[in-house]
């Protein structure tokens, strides 16, 4: 079998003060796959979300990504393989135009000329923000600003990606629009989310995190229906939503 893409065995780390975020932490994604990662706030899930492009280093334990060791000398092309899109889309996004700023990463890779030009419009086309390529993002509304946050990391053709909270502050529009447009991504993701309905819809599996520790890897319909994981790691579904009735896990619903 090929190497997953993402490769995490006995991953521990603790912060300078102390803390210890991550107790040997074991995660597995094949390509292909689309993961959730849930757990409470302070569960250590930002903590192993910054281990995947090198940002952090494990205490002890080791990470791989598309079967490269993360480390110092691999930092350059895991970094390329394995894209993050943070929560706020004003983070990514500095350039004067949406077309400049998806441009950004490629061209600091050295790419150019027509190559340049069918990757950012193959990226914007994949996010449906084609039409908006000359506007300037402080002009766009807040979940569109969010779609070219993805392309900028779609137009790097990553092999790995990794969503921060990808539903939070959309309008019942933009949080459907968005789902539509993930769902019809060929990549490997990783979601990290409080929003456990849009858990079920986008990842057929999901991975729970409590205290560091991986406390559930399963098919997402059967986390969020074993009722006794949910209450111990405090994880709630919105009023009046039953995964039971909701429709399968990855549907377009």
């Amino acid at each position: 079998m090929s190497d997953p893409v993402l490769a995490l065995d006995g991953v521990a780390f603790a912060y300078p003060d102390g803390h210890q975020a991550l107790f040997g932490v074991d995660l597995h994604v094949e390509r292909g796959e689309r993961v959730a990662l849930l757990g409470p706030n302070g569960a250590g899930k930002t903590t192993l979300v910054l281990h995947l492009n090198g940002i952090l280093s494990p205490g002890a334990g080791t990470v791989r990504v598309a079967g490269l060791d993360v480390g110092r000398r691999t930092l350059a092309e895991v970094r390329r393989r394995v894209g993050v899109v943070f929560q706020d889309p004003d983070d990514q996004l500095f350039m004067g135009t949406v077309r400049d700023d998806v441009a950004f990463g490629p061209r600091n890779a050295g790419v150019r000329g027509a190559e340049l030009d069918r990757r950012v419009e193959a990226a914007l086309e994949q996010v449906g923000m084609a039409a908006y390529a000359d506007r300037p993002p402080h002009h766009l509304s807040f979940g569109q600003r969010r779609r070219v946050a993805i392309a900028t990391v779609l137009v790097m053709e990553p092999e790995l990606l990794v969503l921060d909270e990808p539903s939070s502050n959309l309008d019942p529009a933009s949080r459907r629009e968005l789902a539509e447009i993930l769902l019809g991504l060929d990549v490997t993701m990783l979601m990290v989310t409080h929003d456990l309905p849009y858990a079920l819809q986008l990842c057929p599996r999901s991975v729970v995190l409590s205290d560091g520790v991986v406390v559930a890897d399963a098919a997402t319909y059967d986390v969020l229906t074993d009722e006794a994981t949910m209450a111990a790691h405090r994880l709630e579904l919105p009023f009046g939503f039953d995964p039971r009735t909701a429709g399968r896990p990855g549907a377009r619903w």
